[in-house]
């Protein structure tokens, strides 16, 4: 068995042809990017809270 090669990256910029890519560098995954940071810090905090609660 031959297997193709996997040049994956990891951010994609607009102006690159490639289709192998986890990320693309734009504002719509730079907005979700921040929204789920800030639901993950909000998550902590509450742990954080109830944790000293108790």
């Amino acid at each position: 068995m031959k297997q193709g090669e996997e040049n994956t990256k990891f951010v994609k910029n607009e102006e690159e042809p490639t289709r192998k890519y986890i990320f693309q560098n734009n504002t719509k995954t730079k907005t979700a990017f921040y929204f789920i940071l800030a639901a993950l810090i909000l998550l902590i905090i509450a742990v954080a809270i109830t944790g000293f609660g108790f």
